[in-house]
């Protein structure tokens, strides 16, 4: 028997296959996350890669027409199992099944650190930068999935065919083989949900839910048998759970972040895009994206006071319709119009008020237009949005040049003198409205050239 043990771990410890980077690329994709990490995935492939090569040049050879997730030669296979129920029938089950867990745990540790799956404790996830977490956690999502659903999977497939003289066994070496691994994502993962709340988190938790939310059919179907294996499930869904839960806390301090925003900053003086629209919009947009999983995760939530809504939106039929998370990004959309409202009324020139809430109203628009939002918030609400967009236009234009255009009014104008004065006023306020007004910026080149046109028209058709 140990003669027959000394073999069996030879065999598997030669014959193990190693990862093939040709046909890695192919698995690395198909088990990769959401589209928000595929620029992610494909740097962490190109990193993977240079991990195998960099084992390849120490001694390990990659030569052969291989699968990069078969885990041991075929011929090997037979020779493994025979030896297997030769030792099982013979009462070294134990003997066996260590050995074999050994080896295949070593494996397993080895293709972890070939692709980034660092193992952490949370102490040291709780320490590092968010910079180097977040990197960590871009390359746990479409990690995790390559290993439950391609590594895993095949240690499965190949504990069906050494162990097939008993089922006890074949779980037996299954879960201690790789419960080790799954525990190790698993712990990475509750370790995130204990970060302090931040926006930039938000998306990170999402991602991670997401991910964890795909695997667990995978999980319970690889860990199926015995209270072992329950508890492998029972810990996934815990973490699932967990992330749930970070992901809606950190989505409720944006809303609130957004909802508080009350700065009294010094506002540009050209009338451009305000950094909080952008910041705003730029994450109600990557919310959208998230849609059904929000909602699903906002059945737990407490409701919002839907008081701004209701005032700003007359057909409040029409919102009790909205899912959860629509009715959420309308309402912070709606809160950001109303901050614009209050920092418009900040400057002193009422032209640039107005110019100051076109440009930003309109970029809410085009944010809401180019992508999932639109299908959200609807075409009705994006023609309200325009509608409000010519109202202030139509209010700039009134601000900005009836006082130079009374200059052109016919009345009093009996003698020349009057004209002269008249037309030498007109020539001054235009100077000061074109000094002024040359510095203001509409960074959309539509409306840009709208306005020109409009100003062209008012002036030379007075």
């Amino acid at each position: 028997m140990a003669c027959l043990e000394d073999v069996f771990r030879h065999i598997l410890v030669r014959n193990t296959v190693p990862l093939d980077p040709r046909r890695l690329r192919r698995s690395w994709l198909d088990f990769s996350g959401a589209a928000t990490a595929i620029d992610a995935t494909e740097l962490f492939y190109d990193e993977v890669i240079e991990n195998i090569q960099d084992v390849s040049s120490r001694g390990i050879s990659f030569d052969g027409d291989m699968s990069s997730l078969d885990l041991i030669h075929p011929e090997a296979v037979i020779d493994l199992r025979e030896i297997a129920d030769q030792m099982i029938r013979s009462g070294y089950e134990r003997e066996c099944c260590q050995v074999y867990c050994s080896v295949r745990r070593d494996v397993l540790d080895k293709r972890l650190v070939i692709l980034g799956a660092e193992k952490l404790s949370i102490g040291e996830v709780q320490m590092m930068k968010w910079l180097s977490l977040d990197d960590k956690i871009r390359r746990w999502i479409p990690a995790f999935r390559l290993v439950v659903r391609g590594l895993l999977s095949h240690e499965r497939r190949l504990c069906d065919q050494i162990f097939t003289g008993s089922d006890s066994i074949k779980e037996v070496c299954f879960l201690e083989t790789c419960k080790g691994c799954v525990m190790q994502f698993l712990d990475f993962g509750e370790a995130v949900t204990i970060g302090t709340r931040s926006t930039e988190r938000l998306f990170a938790l999402l991602d991670m839910y997401q991910a964890l939310s795909a695997v667990i059919p995978d999980l319970q179907a690889l860990f199926m048998d015995g209270d072992a294996g329950d508890m492998v499930c029972a810990e996934a869904k815990e973490v699932l759970d967990a992330l749930g839960e970070a992901a809606i806390g950190n989505f409720v301090e944006f809303e609130n972040a957004v909802q508080g925003e009350a700065s009294r900053k010094p506002m540009q003086n050209n009338g451009e895009i305000y950094p909080f629209t952008r910041f705003v919009m730029h994450h109600a947009r990557l919310l959208a994206d998230y849609g059904d999983t929000l909602d699903s995760l906002l059945e737990t939530v407490e409701d919002i006071n839907w008081g701004l809504l209701e005032k700003e939106n007359n057909d409040n039929l029409e919102i009790t319709r909205m899912s959860l998370v629509a009715k959420r990004l309308l309402a912070l959309i709606t809160c950001l119009e109303s901050n614009l409202e209050e920092k418009s009324r900040m400057y002193a020139d009422g032209a640039m008020r107005y110019f100051f809430l076109m440009n930003n109203i309109l970029h809410t628009v085009q944010k809401v237009k180019d992508s999932k939002l639109r299908n959200i918030l609807g075409d009705d609400w994006i023609k309200k949005q325009q509608g409000l967009i010519e109202q202030h236009a139509t209010h700039y234009l009134r601000a900005a040049w009836n006082k130079v255009l009374s200059c052109l009014k016919v009345e009093g104008l009996a003698a020349k003198v009057a004209l002269k004065e008249r037309l030498k006023n007109f020539n001054t306020i235009f100077e000061h409205i074109y000094r002024i007004q040359a510095a203001w910026k509409v960074p959309d080149p539509q409306l840009r050239e709208d306005l020109r046109i409009s100003i062209s028209v008012k002036v030379f058709s007075y």
